[in-house]
């Protein structure tokens, strides 16, 4: 159930007391950065679409109402995790990476209903979820696309695949250390979570060709097989 999560490798032991306590994570001393009192720029992946992107949707679809052509609505990161049902404690750790790696606060998301087999009650936390819109949603799906998918270990293109049938995509990711915000030294275990890219689009064509024209690295390959 959730997310499946695994533990990271021991690191070589040192002197005794120089150890991390569990859930304890190093702080750094940083000065500011360097842009520190500058008027912060507009996302450049959002004024691309303005730009560039919706013409071309227009164009290739031939919408007469601006209103028609796609955009993208939210972006919506989940991770689920079952191993805080006998460890509460590392559920912490995730609404700390979520928030780094969005610049947002996470809601931790509690069971609906108890599963006895599981040891689950109702209202237990188990995992944890942060919604983007605006501005921080365009930040995140830049950095998403043009840094952290290419850190993808083995990555050979995203499915076409994993839409809903509504214009709505989805990913699953295998670990966290695809976002270079996150530090190995930090984290407790590796583990995954799933991103949904809530768009307008009616359609799942639609909703591809907004998402292709953002840059989105799918494989070519589905689409010839007749892939959605």
């Amino acid at each position: 159930m959730g997310t499946t999560a695994k533990p990271k490798e021991e690191k070589k032991k040192g002197g005794s007391g120089g150890g991390k306590k569990p859930g304890e994570r190093k702080e750094r001393a940083r000065g500011p950065h360097a842009g520190a009192g500058l008027p912060v720029p507009p996302p450049r992946l959002r004024a691309f679409y303005q730009d560039t992107v919706r013409a071309k949707l227009k164009e290739q679809f031939g919408f007469e109402n601006p209103h028609e052509i796609p955009g993208v609505e939210k972006i919506v990161l989940n991770v689920g995790l079952g191993e805080a049902i006998k460890q509460p404690r590392l559920l912490d750790g995730i609404v700390d990476e979520l928030s780094i790696i969005t610049g947002q606060h996470p809601v931790k998301k509690r069971a609906k209903k108890s599963i006895a087999n599981f040891g689950l009650r109702q209202g237990q936390e188990i995992g944890a979820a942060v919604t983007l819109r605006g501005p921080m949603m365009w930040e995140f799906l830049d950095r998403f696309i043009a840094v952290a998918i290419p850190r993808i270990r083995d990555f050979r293109g995203l499915s076409t695949r994993s839409f809903d049938g509504r214009g709505n995509y989805s990913v699953g990711l295998k670990e966290q250390m695809i976002f270079p915000e996150i530090n190995y030294d930090d984290i407790e275990m590796i583990h995954g979570m799933d991103i949904t890219i809530v768009t307008t689009a009616q359609r799942d064509d639609h909703a591809l060709a907004l998402l292709k024209e953002l840059g989105m690295p799918f494989r070519m390959t589905e689409d010839k097989k007749g892939g959605r």
